[in-house]
């Protein structure tokens, strides 16, 4: 929630209504919104103290503060493994070199602190430092790990292949007659479609840590590469997905082409791209069963936990903590209603309005990730996805397309209609 990422900067964890006002722009709030009936709608996340009617503070409940300290331990123990996903970013990149304005396009995703900046890029300068560009400062490898330069797909090649070979009957020993392209639930392609991927599958792998250098744009080589650098950025991120927005500020690092979005459309079997919410994302699809994330590490249960903290209503306090695998059908109480809550607060109307906006940075990217579309879409449904038929795209809006089917009333030759038996 942005409400608490701005809370928890603060000293003690302890903030007034008067000084939340001056997020008002950054938290995106209309002008007479007031802030204490938007805190009373998240009573299992924060709670007022009131020191007076003029001085009303908040914080976060007793629930969501052992939770950020948890995850506060977990972010400290992970620190080595974020460490290592920063180091494949920068490995993967043309210069070895990278932004630190688009590294932050991905904290959230990759896990990374608010503050990495100033915390993880210059407490290792062995692996990494922050050098001057002309366009800001930049991330820079400084040594270079060939253990490291194995991707996410080789280590599962790898581990499918030793398992096939425990697994084969030695007394059958012969090639597989037909290359069968294994689709995952709910996926439907022509047979041009089918064609294509079986031959993309068949050109020789492409590692992203490889020098691409000399691979000329527009090539199947360069969109093999690049499909392997986008997998590989997934496979490093919490939930396996990220914005598509987000990829493509790395355009120039990994010479990505000015159809991005084109070329995740044109591999189902590998990606799953979804309409939902304002900005579309990608996932990985191998990550994903029945629309479940398949391993989840722990900064992601915190975060699920905390997605039931935000569930709970006014009338319903009393809910320990859970994970959206033990909750399904809660997300529509995570918005509720403002109006009706907020009626009676009005002592209160105009705390942290005006007069309090001040010029904060209105970056893309620094409050609006974790709010959007958190629940992954069912992969199996069609509905706000992009369907390939025929090698020709067409977007699905509102489910499948269906034909209206025309009834037809039985009459006799002259018009009239006739009787149904």
């Amino acid at each position: 929630m942005k409400i608490r990422k701005i809370l928890v900067s603060q000293p003690d964890r302890i903030m007034s209504l008067r000084e939340l006002g001056r997020y008002r722009r950054a938290l995106g709030l209309e002008k007479k919104r007031r802030f204490i009936a938007l805190l009373k709608k998240f009573p299992g996340v924060f709670e007022i103290v009131e020191e007076g009617v003029y001085s009303l503070k908040f914080k976060m409940t007793p629930e969501a503060e052992r939770l950020y300290l948890e995850e506060m331990k977990i972010r400290n123990e992970m620190e080595d493994l974020l460490v290592v996903k920063l180091r494949k970013l920068l490995m993967m990149s043309l210069d070895k070199r990278i932004l630190l304005e688009k590294i932050g396009h991905l904290k959230t995703d990759l896990g990374l602190p608010l503050e990495f900046q100033d915390t993880i890029c210059r407490r290792y300068p062995q692996y990494f430092k922050v050098v001057p560009t002309g366009r800001g400062p930049a991330l820079e490898l400084t040594h270079w790990d060939p253990e490291l330069a194995v991707s996410a797909a080789q280590i599962a090649e790898e581990e499918n292949r030793q398992r096939e070979l425990e697994e084969k009957d030695l007394i059958i020993d012969r090639p597989p007659r037909f290359n069968r392209v294994k689709l995952p639930k709910g996926l439907k392609l022509s047979k041009g479609e089918m064609r294509r991927i079986s031959q993309f599958r068949d050109m020789p792998y492409i590692s992203p840590y490889e020098d691409f250098s000399e691979i000329r744009q527009g090539t199947p080589d360069k969109e093999k590469h690049a499909c392997g650098v986008v997998h590989e950025l997934l496979s490093l991120t919490v939930e396996k997905r990220t914005l598509v927005d987000h990829l493509t500020h790395f355009r120039e690092e990994f010479r990505f082409s000015q159809q991005l979005r084109g070329m995740l459309i044109r591999h189902p079997d590998m990606f799953y791209v979804s309409l939902k919410g304002d900005r579309d994302s990608v996932f990985l699809r191998e990550a994903y069963q029945d629309s479940h994330l398949i391993e989840k590490n722990r900064l992601l249960l915190i975060k699920e936990k905390l997605r039931s903290l935000v569930s709970v209503t006014r009338f319903n306090r009393r809910i320990t903590p859970q994970t959206d695998s033990e909750e399904t059908e809660k997300t529509e109480s995570k918005y509720g209603t403002v109006d009706e809550e907020g009626e009676d607060w009005s002592d209160i109307d105009n705390l942290g309005s005006d007069g309090f906006d001040e010029n904060d940075e209105d970056s893309d990217d620094d409050w609006s990730d974790d709010g959007d579309d958190d629940i992954p879409p069912d992969f199996s449904d069609d509905e706000g996805t992009i369907k390939l038929e025929d090698s020709k795209l067409t977007t699905q809006v509102n489910g499948a397309k269906k034909k209206e089917e025309k009834i037809l009333a039985p009459v006799f030759p002259d018009g009239r209609p006739r009787e149904r038996w």
